[in-house]
């Protein structure tokens, strides 16, 4: 297989993964269950920032928004 083929199923694998952390938390309604979910949710943003699949920038965002939205919840 080629290296490209390779690192595409990769990133594919990992961007999904990515957006189904994110998903989780904002599908979350509790407080309680959804810092849970975050704190799973933002091992998985900093594996992809650290791997080069998303800009730390963007994991920082990402990061951020969901933690916003959880202190949101009552």
């Amino acid at each position: 297989m080629k290296t490209s083929a390779l690192e595409r199923t990769r990133n594919r694998a990992g961007r999904s993964q990515l957006r189904d952390a994110i998903r989780a938390v904002r599908n979350q309604s509790k407080k309680s269950e959804a810092l849970k979910v975050l704190a799973q949710a933002v091992v998985v943003i900093d594996k992809a920032a650290s791997s080069g699949l998303v800009h730390k920038n963007n994991a920082a965002r990402n990061k951020s928004r969901l933690a916003q939205f959880v202190q949101k919840l009552a």
